[in-house]
């Protein structure tokens, strides 16, 4: 049965649940060439073509769903795709409509406070993401707000979050320069060179900003000899 709607739309959603975008997507579309009408094939239809970078098609699906049922689900899904395609000014207004329905959803609160902290709104940045890490919040959450704390001068609070983020995802060098550097700004110069030294020994590459970072002022260290400073980072 071809062009049974239900049965495409069942072999869509089994395959895309299996990892195969691509295949889902071609029995996506026999099901909505067969008429279907209703919010959770269009849903379906959004994340397939949003996995597969289809972006515009996305974005026409989840309005179509959000037509025939609007739901805080669909909100969410038309949120991630407008982020999914760094359309900035769209995708920060569609993840504040999610929270606007849901005050508690941690995956708006993140995102919206990436966006805020990209512009500079800080402050407003920093209360978003403190509500994101209640909860069980990945490694990229911790990170961003220990960003933003950063640039609010809140050094410890900074600290307190890299640390938070590197228990999450220990293989995170940016949080661990990061940390280096809250420590340095603290005057905490040993603890910083633990950091710098576990930034460098997860990659090498971060050995620039770690030396520039020493050198800097006031809480710095001029090394003159930079094959000295290697030798201590790899400990």
């Amino acid at each position: 049965m071809p062009g049974e709607a239900i049965l495409n739309h069942l072999m869509a959603a089994i395959l895309f649940a299996q990892g195969d975008a691509q295949g889902a997507r071609l029995h996506v579309d026999a099901s909505l060439a067969a008429k279907a009408d209703h919010a959770p094939i269009f849903l379906l239809a959004g994340r397939i073509a949003r996995a597969v970078q289809d972006h515009k098609a996305a974005l026409r699906y989840f309005d179509r769903a959000a037509v025939l049922a609007p739901a805080k689900e669909v909100a969410v899904e038309r949120a991630r795709a407008l982020d999914a395609a760094a359309m900035r000014d769209a995708a920060r207004q569609a993840w504040r409509d999610v929270l606007s329905l849901d005050r508690q959803n941690r995956e708006a609160a993140a995102r919206l406070g990436r966006l805020l902290s990209e512009e500079g709104s800080l402050a407003e940045a920093a209360a978003l993401l403190e509500q994101a890490v209640t909860g069980d919040a990945p490694a990229s959450t911790w990170f961003d707000l220990g960003s933003v704390r950063h640039g609010l001068h809140d050094l410890a609070g900074a600290a307190a979050a890299y640390r938070r983020a590197l228990e999450k995802r220990p293989d995170l060098s940016e949080a661990a320069v990061n940390l280096g550097i809250a420590l340095q700004d603290l005057g905490d110069l040993d603890g910083a060179m633990d950091a710098y030294r576990r930034a460098y020994r997860l990659r090498e590459s971060t050995f620039g900003a770690i030396a520039t970072s020493l050198s800097s002022a006031p809480h710095g260290r001029l090394w003159l000899d930079r094959e000295a400073l290697r030798r201590s980072l790899r400990g």
